[in-house]
């Protein structure tokens, strides 16, 4: 199954950081992405202004010049995000089947009565 050339590459681990910063607050610029998120990683702000550069060359941010600064803001929306993550992640483990995927949460007994009745519910408007 082809996927359109309009996703994003993917995102390491460090990069989904710094996108969670943007999704939350932007434009911001990279002192102030990494006032947020620089404490808790141990990052300096070089880190930061790799990881931001890195985003703007996947596609994954914009950016737009402040004075001698610039400003990043999200390319791509974090639902879109999520939902591509989430596709691969069942075409990489389970065939791009989403079947085995809840069998195997069923019988890891991680779904709560909750969950199950969420399932429930999308399966419902998945029909109509």
């Amino acid at each position: 199954m082809a996927h359109s050339n309009s996703q994003p590459e993917r995102i390491s681990d460090a990069e989904h950081a710094v996108m969670e910063v943007l999704w939350t607050k932007s434009p911001l610029t990279a002192s102030e992405v990494c006032e947020r998120v620089c404490g808790e990683r141990d990052w300096s702000l070089a880190t930061v202004k790799t990881l931001l550069s890195r985003l703007v060359a996947k596609n994954a941010l914009a950016t737009k010049p402040d004075g001698k600064r610039f400003l990043y803001s999200p390319a791509i929306a974090r639902s879109d995000y999520v939902g591509t993550e989430s596709r691969r992640l069942v075409d990489r483990l389970f065939g791009g089947r989403a079947a085995p995927l809840f069998a195997h949460l069923a019988q890891s007994e991680s779904l709560t009565n909750q969950d199950i009745a969420e399932i429930e519910a999308l399966l419902q408007e998945l029909k109509q």
